[in-house]
């Protein structure tokens, strides 16, 4: 008993430093109201992570509707923004985005092509509802140009608005995957505290004591 306690505080010091966590808004189910800049907010709170994101990816499940006529961009705590969906399949001029009704998808920056023409990616597109994992239609920039190292604790928002007029969307949920780190100084003592512990159950219980 006493050696497996040791053995769990010492591989507490290697998994100090990563913790990962989903956070989501539970099934919604939200009209995004149709042809309208004000759109739709939905938050999430985030707690008890570290101090320094490392890796974030987003899902968004989106029934009905007309996925060219979406715009939504996401909000960190420290007010950072990244455009999530920027009325896929539009080009210049008054041309009209993809037809598509709803999106069942993962946003991140390991998403195996831009999401913007999806159309165009017959090996990660399939017709009918669009699934799979994406990179952000942000014009190249990435979570963690956007994120990286801020502290993910607190309110994530997410935006949607419906910029052209004859279909109706349905935001059904969305959540957070985010993996965050502590601060250097923080993980650094919360190394010392597990092996100064170990160290003190190894001479209590497995260095004998001297006797006279």
């Amino acid at each position: 008993m006493k050696l497996r306690l040791f053995l769990i505080l010492i591989a507490g010091a290697g998994t100090l430093s990563i913790r990962a966590s989903l956070f989501s808004s539970g099934t919604i189910n939200a009209i995004i109201p149709d042809n309208n800049p004000n759109g739709y907010a939905s938050s999430i709170n985030v707690t008890g992570l570290g101090s320094s994101l490392q890796t974030l990816s987003v899902s968004l499940n989106v029934s009905g509707g007309y996925n060219g006529d979406l715009y939504a961009y996401l909000i960190g705590p420290t007010g950072q923004m990244t455009v999530l969906l920027n009325r896929v399949g539009t080009g210049g001029g008054n041309t009209y985005g993809y037809a598509n009704a709803g999106f069942d998808i993962t946003v991140s920056d390991s998403g195996a092509t831009g999401l913007h023409n999806y159309q165009d990616n017959s090996s990660s597109y399939n017709g009918g509802q669009l699934t799979g994992n994406w990179q952000p239609d942000s014009g190249g920039l990435s979570f963690a140009t956007r994120y990286g190292s801020s502290d993910p604790n607190g309110t994530w928002s997410l935006f949607f608005a419906d910029l052209s007029q004859g279909s109706q969307s349905t935001l059904v949920g969305w959540s957070l995957d985010i993996t965050a780190v502590p601060e250097p100084v923080n993980l650094a003592l919360g190394i010392m505290a597990v092996v100064v512990g170990g160290a003190a159950i190894v001479r209590r219980y497995f260095i004998p004591v001297k006797t006279n």
